[in-house]
């Protein structure tokens, strides 16, 4: 007979997992063994990127912030052999991420290398989700135009105007920094100045921003251990990065009380009336589980 660990368990797993607890350390505070915590990671993180995927449609969201953070699968690009440099499996991974400035919902992420590739697949997807505007018959679009802002990565403009067309207003800030190769040095370089431009859409220069989603990298760095810079921890596999991630947004959106909200982000889009326990977000989310 399979050994097959009682609900409450696996919530006090899940728990502790969002929680930003290494999985060793759970196998230390519970006594489950590391592999069973792992499949079970990835179990439900399979079933949360399909909940989220249900449940982040139809968004009305006026302001989205996007950027990508950095984390490393197996191993740092840098220490791959020269057979594995092309394997978009291990290696340098970023966390594409889009953060509404208005409610904190993340409606959409994306986790692969830092490519123009990567970044079409990103705004795509970030499109459907949103509930764009529709023209009338008197040629007037009916709905919000959303505003979209991102950094200077140079394969936004094209991802962005490939998933949006003329749907929304987009702008960039080019953020510029000196001191940033000193040797021995770990912390963040000095801001020495900012510029705004203009992509495409009617739009002010000075509400083109990405504070929120580079605050939101703290949070993540914070929970998830993956994301943590000189540590130990990272991902053997891309499918173990995929499905924390997927845990922890779903986290966010639906049990996170945000301090800056009087509710989850959840909520202030609209999606959900209350916040979740981590009880409920597992019922909710295992009840298609097979």
């Amino acid at each position: 007979m399979a050994n097959v660990l009682s609900i409450e368990d696996q919530v006090s797993v899940i728990h502790h997992l969002v929680e930003g607890v290494s999985l060793r350390s759970i196998t230390r505070m519970t006594g489950i063994h590391r592999t069973t915590v792992l499949k079970l990671l990835v179990r439900f993180g399979d079933k949360c990127r399909e909940f989220l995927d249900r449940q982040m449609r139809g968004l009305e969201l006026r302001h989205l912030e996007c950027d990508e953070q950095w984390t490393f699968v197996a191993k740092k690009q840098g220490r791959l052999h020269d057979e594995d440099r092309d394997n978009p499996r291990i290696g340098d991974q970023y966390l594409w991420i889009a953060v509404d400035q208005d409610t904190k919902l993340i409606p959409s992420f994306i986790i692969g290398k830092r490519s123009a590739d990567m970044a079409r697949r990103f705004m795509v997807d970030l499109a459907s989700r949103i509930a764009l505007p529709v023209a009338t018959d008197t040629g007037v679009r009916a709905g919000c135009v959303p505003q979209i802002s991102t950094d200077g990565f140079n394969a936004y403009p094209e991802a962005v105007d490939l998933a949006f067309a003329d749907n929304c207003n987009y702008g960039q800030i080019i953020k510029d920094y000196r001191n940033t190769d000193m040797p021995g040095r770990y912390g963040p370089p000095e801001l020495i100045g900012t510029e705004r431009r203009e992509i495409f859409g009617q739009i002010n220069p000075m509400t083109i921003c990405t504070s929120h989603v580079e605050r939101m990298n703290l949070t993540t760095r914070t929970l998830l251990k993956r994301f943590t810079r000189l540590s130990l921890c990272f991902s053997k596999k891309l499918e173990n990065l995929a499905a924390a991630v997927a845990v922890f947004v779903a986290y966010y959106n639906f049990c996170w009380m945000h301090a800056s909200l009087k509710g989850t982000p959840a909520m202030a889009a609209g999606v959900s009336s209350r916040p979740w326990s981590i009880e409920e977000l597992y019922e909710r989310v295992m009840a298609t589980a097979d």
